[in-house]
Formats: C-alpha cells, sequence, structure tokens
C-alpha cells in the first residue's frame, strides 16, 4: 500500500514567537539527552538559530524539538519557525519521522572529513571545534589516520640561500622587539630587552621534545625545532629548559611571573628545571583550547601552562 505524502506547494514564511509558545508534540519519538541539546546550544551561540522550527496551525512542533530545548536552554526570547499548512494527521506524523530518520542514514567519507577536520584545526578559530559535534577524542582519531599521509603532497620549500633574518638581528617594530638568536643566552635577551630593560612577565613556549611531524600537525606543514625535538633524554631535556628558563630569569625583575607552556609528557622535566631557575612553583593552570589539534586523546584539546615565580623574593601581587 502507498500513500501520496506530498504536500500541496506553498510558500514557506519565517515567523518568531517565544519558545513556549511553540507546543511539543507528546507522541515525539525522538529523544533529546541533556548532552546532545548542549551541542544543539553551543552550535546556536556559534552559529545563530539557522534551522526554523517546523509547526503545524495550531504551532504543534512537527520537526525541532531538540532546537526548542536548546533555546530555552540558552533563555532565548524568541525563536523562528514555519507553519506548514494543508498536511493530514497521517502526513506530519510521516514527517516527524522522517526529519529525524533520513539525516541519520547518511554517512561520513573518511578522506574527506579528516581533510575538513584538520583544515578547521590548523586555523586560529574563535570557537570550539566540538561545536560541530564531534568530541576531542573522536577528532584525535579521526585525524590519526591521517598521519600516514604521504610527505609528497605537502613539500616545503626550500631554505632561501641568503635568508633576509639572521642571528643576532633584532627587529624593531613600534612597542615591540623580535629577536632572532637563542633563547639560552641570556646576554642576547638583554640586547632584545633594551639597556636597563628587565621583565615583568614572560609567557614561554619552549620546544616540548616532540617530533612535529605527525604529531603536531597533520602533515609536515612544520619543520622540525632545531633542539628538543623528540631527540633528547629526559635528563638532557631537564637541562635544555634548565637554561632557557634560566637565562629568562636572569633578565627578568625579582618576582616577577613566568607562564612555562609544556606538553603533559614532560611536566617532570620543566618542574624540575623550575625549581633550579625560579623561585617558587606557583600553580598549574590548564589552557583549554578552542580548536582541537594533533597528537594523543584529548592532548588537542588542552595544554599545561606551569605557572612560576622568578628570583627569590615573593612573586608580584603574591602575598603571604
Amino acid at each position: 500500500m502507498t500513500a501520496n505524502l506530498v504536500a500541496p506547494s506553498s510558500r514557506l514564511v519565517i515567523t518568531y514567537c517565544p519558545p513556549a509558545d511553540l507546543k511539543p508534540d507528546p507522541g515525539n519519538a525522538r529523544t533529546h539527552t541533556k548532552k546532545q541539546v548542549a551541542q544543539i546550544a553551543a552550535s546556536m551561540s556559534t552559529f545563530g538559530f539557522t534551522n526554523p522550527v517546523l509547526v503545524d496551525e495550531d504551532l504543534c512542533v512537527i520537526a525541532g524539538h531538540g532546537r526548542i530545548l536548546a533555546a530555552k536552554l540558552l533563555s532565548l526570547e524568541i525563536v523562528p519557525y514555519i507553519v506548514l499548512t494543508g498536511l493530514s494527521e497521517v502526513q506530519k506524523r510521516a514527517l516527524r519521522l522522517a526529519d529525524n530518520k533520513i539525516a541519520s542514514n547518511a554517512g561520513w567519507d573518511p578522506d574527506l572529513l579528516r581533510v575538513e577536520l584538520a583544515a578547521i584545526t590548523e586555523l586560529e578559530v574563535s570557537f570550539d571545534i566540538t561545536v560541530t559535534g564531534f568530541a576531542s577524542g573522536e577528532i584525535d582519531v579521526l585525524l590519526s589516520g591521517a598521519m600516514g599521509a604521504d610527505p609528497d603532497e605537502d613539500i616545503i620549500p626550500a631554505v632561501p640561500t641568503e635568508p633576509k633574518t639572521k642571528l643576532g638581528d633584532i627587529w624593531i617594530l613600534g612597542e615591540h622587539r623580535i629577536g632572532c638568536g637563542d633563547c639560552r643566552d641570556s646576554g642576547f635577551l638583554r640586547q632584545v630587552m633594551g639597556p636597563g630593560v628587565v621583565a615583568d612577565t614572560a609567557f614561554l613556549d619552549p620546544p616540548y621534545n616532540v617530533r612535529i611531524d605527525g604529531h603536531a600537525n597533520v602533515r609536515s606543514h612544520h619543520r622540525e625545532f632545531a633542539m628538543a625535538s623528540g631527540e633528547m633524554t629526559s635528563p638532557a631535556f631537564t637541562g635544555f629548559l634548565g637554561e632557557t628558563l634560566g637565562a629568562c630569569a636572569a633578565v627578568s625583575r625579582d618576582g616577577a611571573v613566568h607562564f612555562v607552556c609544556m606538553d603533559w609528557r614532560h611536566m617532570d622535566e620543566v618542574r624540575a628545571a623550575g625549581d633550579i631557575a625560579y623561585g617558587a612553583f606557583l600553580n598549574l593552570c590548564v589552557w583549554n583550547k578552542s580548536n582541537a589539534g594533533m597528537g594523543s586523546l584529548y592532548r588537542s584539546k588542552h595544554e599545561l601552562v606551569l605557572s612560576n615565580g622568578a628570583q627569590k623574593r615573593p612573586p608580584i601581587g603574591v602575598q603571604d
């Protein structure tokens, strides 16, 4: 038996009303967990209410129950809806099922999905990538399939024979100064700072002693660091960090606060180096990143930032 479920053609008009005015269907078979409603709400907060609710002439919801729940969670005053006229009760019931089931029947092209996710993760976005509906762990697992990509697909341009910037150069950009040199060299750091200038605070991001290729990015978009790119033993890396942090502390005022980024795998080494370079370990911060990246599960969503007080006096703003 085949029923004609084609509704009469009509112009769709978007109208707005408070979400409480729309009547949920008590027979709606689709369930919405708190997690999914939160995901819909996050999408609305990021992209806006992009998909109007579908209702009948009596404002009874045909499609969009989850969107209404998310709107209430966000305390939205009005939501967009479209009235579908001329549908029989059977057609309304069939459309409620079709609106949810047909979308769930779709699949994913894994290669194209990796490309899309990788493209987003490599950009500086202002929103949490989990707004796509994929959890951080899922994204890490999906992107891990790209780690074995052919390196010839993305060839790094050859290094110029005569680079414009050379070791020891200091560029002055308005109130900012950028130096090309070794951060373990406190003498060079003093040149970058300028005569008599000391730092009140520093945000440091030394190499993590982890290979870049296949770990920090999907393909070879970034050359390996000259040092501490996975080749150092734990004692050697601790010494490397001690020289780096010590040089930075030497050009900072007593009580300056330094924030040091570090991969969780090497937190012990940076703590050991910090005990020598600094006067006090203040706290462990966690940077909740907006965009996911490569690495083991959940590394992509956070980064550790160790807070230290330079020299031996109480850090600025910290009282006994």
